[in-house]
């Protein structure tokens, strides 16, 4: 009897490993987020939110001087779209509610924990939350102070 190969687990990326990755202005935090992409791109693990997408445009073409143009935006954007983005609708919504009621988070990074568990991923690569901290099956993990699975 053969046995099945264990399913890779899934990462949720939180917006700031994504603007990470695009700003110059921090060059060992630039180089951990390409590389945390990379890797996930390499095992098609990575996961995002329409949240997540939509926070990265306005971030990286109207927040960020410099920034970066807004096709190079979208271009990114169109990539990141193979990933199956979460849309934020009545199941996020509603998982974010319990999330903020039980850990006592911000409603913004409820929403991100619950689009995480609805794709089913295992981990949340932010810096915005305790490295390590468990959310009813989502662990937060620090891109910055962590490294991708080899």
């Amino acid at each position: 009897m053969r046995m099945a190969r264990p399913k890779e687990p899934l990462y949720f990326v939180d917006t700031n490993v994504l603007v990470y990755a695009r700003d110059a202005r921090d060059p060992v935090k630039q180089e951990a987020a390409e590389h945390w992409l990379r890797t996930l791109w390499a095992a098609r693990s990575g996961r995002v939110s329409s949240q997540v997408l939509s926070e990265y445009y306005v971030v990286v073409t109207e927040k960020h001087r410099p920034g970066i143009d807004r096709e190079e935006a979208r271009a990114d954007i169109r990539s990141l779209m193979s990933w199956n983005p979460i849309p934020v609708g009545r199941v996020v919504i509603q998982g974010a509610w319990t999330i903020q009621d039980r850990h006592g988070l911000s409603w913004w990074d409820s929403l991100i924990v619950s689009a995480a568990q609805v794709a089913g991923c295992t981990f949340l690569l932010t810096e915005d939350l305790e490295h390590g901290r468990l959310f009813d099956g989502v662990r937060a993990t620090n891109p910055f102070s962590t490294a991708p699975p080899s």
